[in-house]
């Protein structure tokens, strides 16, 4: 039987042709067909093809993402139809006044369609196809002329160098926003403070760094994706009537179209389609500042037209700013649980994520030294959401000659105790221990607090009287606590007293973990303290343990291991144990019992909870899954068994949907916990 040797051009051929279609599904479906390892396979291939017969290279092949040699700089590209700016509102009112305007320009019109969608908060750019070939990519620029970021834009894995199918113009303009997604993004900072680079401020700044590279063997890197929004210039009349139905178009033709674009009927939808992304905001992968509501019929765009450089019948609701500029009036530095110290920066007051911001913080020395902060300078404040606002950066320009170095106090500004320099990991404690008042009160706020011992209605503000007053030590003296004492305090009558006297009692009752994590042993989170409970059972076993031994278990690396041997070597961590369970604290015989793990039911499973559930709460059922064995995690991946979703499940829904991952009702998740 003979075989005859493949055609290289035909092979060429179908590698590209396999290699874009790979491409499609991992970067823009996140659904990926093959193992990365036979990707990588087919791509040598190509390229040594290509080596050894050079007129087969192409433009539009796979072999072209990894970059050019540098430029000497970048050039000019006039684009063909204008890329416009948006007018922007603020708020409800402001949403409801323009499509009122757009209705009575259009002489009443009742019926009118909008698309909502994110507005990246990224780079917009404008990408040439002619004959379905990426021919050369621009940046907006001043909306008439922007720079040739051509080779940049052809290492970005989400954009296809060739269009998919047949049916498309002979040249057609397709805009979009390159963002660099947050994880991405954090990744880039992590690699640039370890090798001693500026970090970027902002994914956005990242992103509009990375496509101006001379050199883009350097953007090749960085992770960059393309979410298409629109088209420009078109050579002929072959678009669909509608903007949504062009949306569509563009997601067949291999470009990222986000998943939330949406068509709105009419103004309610709108509002509706405000306060859900309002909501799902801080859960992205990705930056966004606001939505875009654009009229989806194109007819009436037509009729409607422009006022400057803005469309009539566009406009973008802008989100509150996470970030803004204010003034660094002094920094104080707090004393933690552990006695380290943390630099937190005194603000003037600033609005920004919604909220008025007075203080930030600065993590540590380290931070202000990367920073190059001084007290009087200027500074940019970020806040997303429930995140605790920090500083990003400093504006050198507007550094005042007044400026002050920021520098540690020589002894804890509490305790006034000698100050030790913890170099793993760059943190500057208060040598004091237990004795200092803040470790103290810190301490025991953990102690007590809701994923701990649990105690309802020991808020922070009543520890820190009890502390000052000299009734509260140590954790063991709380189950000491009478309803006598209690209402002495400040906002504390007889009825407040007494529930609080039967909530302590009934704390006695908890978890071998929950105990751990209470502790505050130093790196132990709720899932290393599960971990420990689940192996060792008992704090007799847990005295007898070795490094070794601890090292072994799951998730817990040479650094924690340490402390735990460290902390339960220590005679007054031993005695203050004791006293507890002296006071009655115990844990149910089962949770002491050394499970293994592969006898479990879930073992070996992933699950992601997400959504708002009726009969439980998400923390509760988090706490079912680990009891059977499984792994519960806060995001979703191709690794994941299955996403029990709530009502308001938002994009982690979406992610599981378009990753195929199995999506389990409320009726579902009690079929699945009555595995027990």
């Amino acid at each position: 039987m003979s075989t005859t040797e493949p055609n290289p051009e035909s092979r060429a051929k179908l590698l590209r042709e396999q290699l874009h279609e790979h491409n499609y599904k991992y970067y823009v479906l996140s659904q990926p067909s093959i193992p990365d390892a036979e990707y990588d396979r087919l791509f040598h291939e190509l390229k040594d093809l290509e080596e050894a017969h050079p007129q087969l290279r192409s433009s539009d092949s796979p072999t072209q993402r990894v970059g050019a040699p540098p430029l000497d700089s970048f050039h000019q590209i006039k684009h063909r139809v204008r890329m416009l700016s948006l007018d922007n509102v603020f708020n409800g009112d402001e949403l409801l006044a323009f499509i009122k305007r757009c209705r009575e320009q259009l002489e009443g019109q009742p019926d009118l369609r909008w698309v909502a969608e994110p507005k990246f908060d990224g780079v917009a750019v404008s990408l040439m196809y002619r004959a379905g070939v990426l021919e050369y990519a621009a940046t907006r620029g001043d909306g008439e002329t922007g720079e040739d970021i051509t080779a940049n834009v052809r290492t970005i894995r989400s954009i296809p160098l060739r269009l998919r199918g047949q049916s498309f113009p002979e040249e057609v303009e397709v805009r979009g926003e390159i963002i660099l997604p947050k994880a991405a993004f954090e990744e880039l900072n992590r690699q640039a403070e370890a090798s001693g680079s500026k970090t970027f401020a902002n994914p956005r700044n990242a992103a509009s760094g990375s496509l101006r590279q001379l050199d883009s063997r350097i953007t090749a890197t960085r992770r960059l994706h393309m979410f298409a929004y629109s088209t420009g210039y078109v050579s002929d009349d072959s678009l669909p009537e509608t903007h949504y139905e062009t949306m569509l178009l563009l997601r067949k033709w291999g470009f990222a179209v986000s998943e939330r674009v949406q068509l709105l009927e009419n103004d309610q939808a709108c509002l509706q389609y405000r306060d859900a992304l309002a909501q799902a905001r801080d859960t992205l992968d990705f930056d966004i500042d606001g939505i875009v509501y654009k009229l989806d019929n194109y007819a009436l765009q037509e009729k409607l037209g422009f006022v400057a450089r803005a469309p009539r019948w566009a406009t973008a609701y802008k989100f509150p700013a996470q970030e803004a500029t204010t003034v660094l009036n002094g920094v104080d530095f707090q004393v933690g649980r552990t006695g380290t110290l943390t630099p937190v920066a005194r603000l003037e007051p600033v609005f920004v994520g919604g909220v008025t911001i007075s203080n930030a913080t600065l993590h540590n020395m380290d931070e202000i030294r990367r920073l190059g902060l001084m007290i009087g300078d200027t500074v940019v404040v970020h806040r997303a959401g429930d995140v605790i606002p920090k500083v990003t950066s400093a504006v050198m320009e507007r550094r005042p000659d007044s400026a002050e170095a920021i520098e540690l106090p020589p002894n804890c500004p509490v305790c006034h105790a000698e100050l030790t320099y913890d170099e793993s990991v760059s943190a500057v404690r208060c040598s004091a221990s237990l004795t200092c008042p803040a470790q103290r009160k810190e301490a025991l706020k953990h102690f007590v607090s809701r994923k701990a011992l649990d105690i309802d209605g020991m808020g922070d503000k009543l520890i820190d009287q009890l502390v000052e007053r000299g009734l509260l030590a140590s954790p063991s003296q709380i189950f000491e606590l009478k309803a006598e004492q209690l209402k002495l305090l400040e906002r504390m009558g007889d009825k407040s007293a007494e529930k609080l006297v039967k909530a302590i009692a009934a704390s006695k009752e908890t978890s071998f973990a929950r105990l751990l994590f209470a502790l505050g042993i130093r790196e132990v989170g709720e899932t290393t303290a599960r971990t420990l409970a689940a192996h060792f059972g008992s704090f007799d076993a847990l005295y007898e343990a070795t490094l070794e031994q601890v090292q072994a278990l799951p998730d817990i690396g040479p650094v924690v291991a340490d402390h735990v041997i460290q902390y339960f070597s220590q005679d007054q961590n031993k005695a203050m144990i004791a006293d507890l369970l002296r006071h009655g604290l115990h844990w149910p015989q089962t949770d002491a019992q050394q499970t293994k793990a592969q006898d479990m039911p879930l073992s070996g499973d992933t699950y992601v909870v997400t959504g708002t559930l009726s009969r439980f709460t998400r923390e509760e059922v988090q706490e079912r899954l680990r009891v059977l064995g499984a792994k519960v995690s806060s995001s979703v991946s191709k690794n994941t068994t299955a996403l029990i979703a709530g009502e308001k499940a938002g994009s982690k829904l979406s992610k599981a949907e378009s990753l195929g991952i199995k999506v389990l009702s409320e009726d579902d998740l009690d079929a699945l916990l009555n595995l027990a």
